[in-house]
Parts: C-alpha cells; structure tokens; sequence
C-alpha cells in the first residue's frame, strides 16, 4: 500500500508463544486476521467520527484561514470528501496482519509536514482497546482463554 501503513507489534509472551505454536503446527492465521481487521476498520471510522487519535486525544484544530477557504465540512477535521476515512483498508495473510490507506496524503495527517503548516493529527494506531481485542482474537482463534493479567 502507498500512503502510510500501520505496524504494530504485540509482545506478550503468552501470546508470542501460542502463535509460535501454532506456525509449529502449520497454522494459518488468516481467518483471526481478517477479524481484526474488521475491527480496525470500525475502530478507525469512529475515530474518524470522534476526531481523535487513538489515544483519544483530541485532533489539533483546522486553523481559521484554512475553515475559511475550506468549501464544507468546516467543522471536521480530515474529513473534507470522507476519502481518508473511506479508504482504510487491510490485508491479512497466514502470518501478518496490514492495515493503512493507499492515500498518498495519510502519511502527511499522520505525521504532519511542517513545511506546509499541516499539523500532525495521528489517525492510524491501534488503542489500547483495540490492543486487547486483537490479542483475545487471536487467543480465541488458538483456543487458549484470556488470562492477560
């Protein structure tokens, strides 16, 4: 994917050595990484909605010169045609997970480009909620019950 891409490595022991086991055995993960990514998508479209990262920290404001000149949506922030926030996409195989958007602009909202005054308002990231379900995931997908203490 162009753009910009979510990598995100979970390291829980339990976790590492249940997919381990399962790579052992000759697994494919694919069914509890489409899932996840199903989640993702929900997850960043209400962010998107919410205007916040995945902290929950509020976006950076619109500054008023560019709410002036901007034709609608004056009010929401990375959501002047909705595209950012409609093309996220995913791509699971056996053994990983992608998640991002092909939008060659999403690096620069993530990011921010301080040449051009765009501040950074971080949109891709997985939540700590979003964290917790993707281990459960994958941990229901193996058959092993929570127990993250």
């Amino acid at each position: 994917m162009a753009g910009v891409n979510l990598q995100w490595r979970i390291e829980t022991e339990r976790l590492e050595r249940a997919l381990q086991a399962l790579a052992d055995r000759g697994g494919n993960a694919r069914p509890a990484f489409e899932a996840i990514g199903e989640d993702l998508l929900l997850s960043h479209r209400d962010r998107f909605d919410a205007q916040e990262s995945p902290e929950g920290e509020p976006w950076e404001p619109l500054s008023e010169a560019y709410r002036k000149r901007k034709k609608r949506r004056k009010d929401e922030i990375l959501v002047l045609n909705t595209y950012l926030r409609d093309t996220q996409r995913y791509r699971a195989d056996a053994d990983q997970l992608e998640y991002g958007s092909d939008r060659v602009y999403a690096a620069t909202h993530q990011f921010g480009d301080d040449e051009r005054g765009i501040p950074a308002r971080p949109w891709l990231g997985l939540s700590p909620d979003d964290e917790r379900a993707a281990v459960q995931t994958l941990l229901d997908f193996m058959g092993h019950p929570l127990g993250l203490n």
